[in-house]
């Protein structure tokens, strides 16, 4: 009987990497494609506001948390592959843009209800007013707000691990 080959130790210093993928260019397309959601969001907001009910702005809101979701943890699968780091990082992402685009509409809405001076004053004695605001109402919507955080972050994690990976094994 012949000895087999001798063992082989992994080499030392730093593994290749078998996720595939780019984290960081995912984590920063996602960024830039939340960036684009929220302000289409925003301007959604700033457009209908006058017609809005509370369910409609509610449900418009959660529709933007998931979108944002979507489109980052699409974008992040693609790019990242099997990386966690996208995944994470789509996580993070996705919900700071349905908070942002939210937050952004608030001035928009003022400016144009009032004068753009009220958001200026606002912005010096209160400029955490939109934040306040996404918060809750007096209706108690708090619930609501922290709702579109889970969508947006479960979407978007979701996403990219269904994304990254499909079709990626070698």
């Amino acid at each position: 009987m012949q000895p087999g080959p001798s063992y082989q130790a992994p080499p030392f210093g730093q593994q290749p990497n078998t996720a595939g993928g780019n984290p960081v260019g995912a984590v920063l397309l996602g960024f830039f494609a939340s960036v684009v959601v929220s302000l289409i969001y925003s301007g959604v907001i700033f457009a209908t506001y006058k017609d809005q009910s509370e369910t409609a702005a509610h449900t418009l809101y959660i529709g933007h948390a998931l979108l944002n979701g979507v489109v980052v943890g699409a974008l992040a699968g693609l790019v990242g592959g099997r990386g966690n780091g996208a995944r994470i990082g789509a996580a993070v992402i996705a919900p700071l843009g349905a908070f942002f685009g939210y937050t952004n509409a608030v001035p928009l809405v003022i400016a144009d209800s009032q004068t753009p001076s009220v958001v200026w004053d606002m912005l010096e004695n209160e400029p955490f007013f939109p934040a306040k605001a996404w918060w809750g109402s007096a209706n108690d919507s708090t619930w609501i707000s922290l709702l579109g955080l889970v969508v947006a972050a479960a979407a978007a994690w979701g996403l990219a691990y269904a994304v990254g990976n499909r079709g990626r094994r070698a």
